[in-house]
């Protein structure tokens, strides 16, 4: 039995009291992975953004809602698993400035200064041992193999799972995804359109050498 974290949904960067930057991301993916990986007996650690599905049955979940908490949560748990995947969809940038109460509308423009947010994906790369596996998601639109190969190298992954905002049916907030694979050897696995449940057992057989 191998303990896994896996980190799903969104993250919602506060603009004010009310209002947030946030993407599309339901979760869906990261779900199901979390639950196949349960059903095949591992000991599960959910890290999730918001999202209103339904937490699968018997895994440790934590629920954040900012890139910050995502960073702080991931890290805090990484050196205690043999290994991750990360399916979130955490936010690149974050407002600099939050007010506390809610910014009124007013006829001048509204200009809101972004800084980056922690890289999740690339501290845990750094920090991984010898002993531990790391998988990341990449989403492209354009060049997407290419930047595939660069982020896996680059973060010190072990596997890669691209999708592409190009492929019908694959992305954000749908029940259904298309997959390409990429290992360290640059060896390319690429699958059809499925549910994202048949999707995740695709996901857990090609990294089952890890799962023991």
């Amino acid at each position: 039995m191998a303990r896994i974290l896996v980190t799903a949904g969104p993250t919602y960067e506060r603009i004010d009291a009310v209002r947030f930057i946030g993407n599309r991301s339901s979760g869906k993916m990261g779900y199901a992975i979390a639950a196949e990986l349960e059903s095949r007996g591992h000991e599960v650690t959910l890290v999730s953004g918001p999202s209103s599905l339904p937490i699968p049955k018997n895994l440790h979940v934590h629920r954040v809602e900012s890139a910050q908490e995502m960073y702080d949560t991931v890290m805090q748990l990484w050196p205690n698993v043999d290994g991750a995947i990360k399916t979130a969809a955490v936010a690149d940038y974050t407002p600099k400035i939050v007010a506390d109460h809610k910014i009124k509308k007013k006829e001048a423009k509204l200009t809101i200064e972004l800084i980056p947010t922690m890289d999740i994906l690339t501290a845990m790369g750094r920090e991984k041992r010898e002993d531990q596996w790391l998988v990341g998601f990449a989403l492209e639109t354009d060049n997407a193999l290419a930047y595939a190969k660069d982020k896996l190298k680059r973060k010190n992954l072990d596997y890669i799972v691209l999708n592409s905002l190009a492929d019908a049916g694959a992305g954000f907030n749908v029940d259904t995804n298309k997959i390409t694979v990429i290992d360290r050897d640059q060896n390319v696995t690429t699958f059809g359109l499925k549910p994202k449940s048949e999707v995740a057992q695709d996901i857990c057989e090609i990294i089952q050498p890890f799962l023991r």
